[in-house]
C-alpha cells in the first residue's frame, strides 16, 4: 500500500473519530473529547486526505499527457532481423525526457524493456505507465526519463524479457513509485531472464537532475 493511499485513510480515520464522538447516543453525544481538540482532529483529516488525493493522482496520472521529445532518428534497413534502438542515435545529445524508439522482427514475441545506466553504472527500467515498451507493427517505443546532469553519459540498453523478468521490472517499478526513491539495480541483479539485445550511448543537453 502506497504512502499517500496511508495518509488517505489516516484522514478518514480522524474525521470519522469526531463525528461519532459528537453523535448523540441516548439523546447525548458522547464527548470523550473536547471541542478544542475534535476540531482541529477533523481539519487535519481532511486536510490530509485533500493532501493524499493530490500527491496519488500526480503519481498516477496516465502517460498520455506527457510530451517526449523525439531524437534523431537513423534510417531502418529492412528486413528487420533483431531488437533495436532507431532513436535517439549513438552519441546523440538528449533532453531530460524522450521518446525511445526501436524495431523488432515479426517474430518477435518476448516482452521489450528499456534500461538507462548513467555513469554510477546502475540499472534503471524505464515504464510509460503500461510497463513493457509498447510494440505494435514491428516498431517499439517507451518513454524514457534522465535525472543526471548537463553532459553526463547515458548507456540506453535494450532487453529482451520471458514473462518472469518482466513481471520483476514491473514489480521493482511500482516499489519504487510507492518509496518515492529509485536506487537502481545491480547487474547481479538483472534477472536471467532478460537478454541485452541492443545499446547505445547518449549525452544529456541539460540538467536533468531533480526534475522527475
Amino acid at each position: 500500500m502506497s504512502s499517500d493511499i496511508i495518509l488517505i485513510i489516516i484522514g478518514a480515520i480522524l474525521i470519522l473519530v469526531a463525528i461519532v464522538d459528537s453523535i448523540n447516543i441516548s439523546d447525548a453525544p458522547l464527548n470523550l473529547m473536547d471541542i478544542k481538540i475534535k476540531v482541529p482532529m477533523a481539519i487535519l483529516g481532511i486536510a490530509l486526505i485533500f493532501y493524499g488525493a493530490y500527491a496519488y493522482m500526480g503519481a498516477n496520472l496516465p502517460g498520455q499527457i506527457e510530451r517526449p521529445v523525439l531524437g534523431s532518428k537513423r534510417q531502418i534497413e529492412y528486413p528487420v532481423r533483431s531488437v533495436q534502438v532507431i532513436s535517439p542515435v549513438e552519441n546523440d545529445s538528449v533532453s531530460c525526457r524522450i521518446l525511445t524508439f526501436g524495431v523488432y522482427p515479426e517474430s518477435h514475441v518476448k516482452d521489450i524493456w528499456v534500461l538507462l545506466m548513467p555513469s554510477d553504472s546502475l540499472y534503471y527500467p524505464q515504464s510509460d505507465h503500461t510497463n513493457t515498451s509498447h510494440k505494435r507493427r514491428g516498431e517499439w517505443q517507451v518513454i524514457t526519463r534522465f535525472g543526471g546532469d548537463k553532459g553526463e553519459k547515458y548507456e540506453i540498453i535494450v532487453f529482451e524479457a520471458d514473462p518472469s523478468a518482466s513481471e520483476f521490472f514491473s514489480a521493482t517499478i511500482q516499489q519504487w513509485n510507492e518509496m518515492r526513491s529509485f536506487p537502481g539495480l545491480e547487474l547481479d541483479e538483472i534477472p536471467a531472464g532478460a537478454r541485452e539485445v541492443d545499446r547505445i550511448s547518449v549525452y544529456l543537453q541539460e540538467n536533468c537532475r531533480g526534475v522527475y
